[in-house]
C-alpha cells in the first residue's frame, strides 16, 4: 500500500494532481483543501495518502494533513458514502467545522455539501459523532497556482462542476463571488463558503 509520496509536484488540475517521484508520474486525486495549500508546480510536496484498489480500478488519494486523511478514511465507513462524496466533504468545509456540524447534529448544513441528502447527513451525524473529536488543524493562506491555462474565474468553475455541482449553480456563485485580481483558490474558497450560506 502507498501511504505517503514526495516528489516533485508537476500540475494542479483540480481534483487531479500528478507528482513526480524518482521519475514515476503518480495521479492523485485530492481535496479543496489540500489544493489550497499546496505549493507551486515545480515544487516538492509531500502527500499523505489512501491507497484504494477494488476490483475495476485502483485509484490513489493525497492529503497535507493527517486530520484530513483521517475525516476521509472516517467517511468511507459510512453507509452509502464514497470516496467522490468523502472528497466534496473536504472541499466543502474545513476539518473541524465539519466535526462541529456533526456534533452539533446539523443535518441542514450537512444536506449543504453536494452528493449528501438528508438520510446520507443522518447517517453521519449517527456514525461519525464520536469519531470526528480532534479533527482540527490551522488552515493556511491559498496561494495562487503556476501557469494556469485559462483565467481564474474558468479554473474556479470547472473546479466546482468536478466537486459536483450543477452548471447553473457554479455559474452564479462564481459571478457573485469573483472579483478582479483573485486566484481560482480564492473564488473557489468563497464559493464554497456562499454555497453553504457562510
Amino acid at each position: 500500500m502507498i501511504g505517503r509520496l514526495r516528489g516533485t509536484l508537476v500540475s494542479k488540475q483540480p481534483p487531479w494532481l500528478l507528482v513526480d517521484v524518482g521519475g514515476v508520474g503518480y495521479e492523485v486525486e485530492a481535496p479543496m483543501s489540500t489544493i489550497f495549500d499546496l505549493p507551486a508546480t515545480g515544487k516538492e510536496v509531500i502527500l499523505l495518502t489512501h491507497h484504494a484498489v477494488k476490483e475495476d480500478s485502483v485509484a490513489l488519494y493525497g492529503f497535507l494533513h493527517e486530520s484530513e486523511r483521517a475525516l476521509f478514511r472516517s467517511l468511507l465507513k459510512v453507509s452509502g458514502i464514497g470516496a467522490k462524496i468523502a472528497l466534496a466533504v473536504l472541499s466543502g468545509v474545513s476539518t473541524g467545522d465539519f466535526a462541529r456540524l456533526v456534533q452539533a447534529g446539523d443535518v441542514v448544513a450537512l444536506t449543504k455539501i453536494p452528493g449528501i441528502g438528508k438520510k446520507t447527513a443522518e447517517r453521519i451525524v449517527v456514525e461519525l459523532r464520536d469519531r470526528v473529536e480532534g479533527l482540527e488543524h490551522v488552515r493556511l493562506p491559498g496561494q495562487p497556482a503556476a501557469g494556469v491555462p485559462m483565467d481564474a474565474a474558468g479554473e474556479a468553475t470547472v473546479a466546482l462542476q468536478q466537486l459536483g455541482y450543477k452548471p447553473a449553480e457554479v455559474t452564479r456563485l462564481v459571478q457573485k463571488v469573483a472579483a478582479d485580481g483573485d486566484s481560482a483558490e480564492a473564488i473557489i474558497r468563497k464559493a464554497l463558503r456562499a454555497a453553504l450560506g457562510g
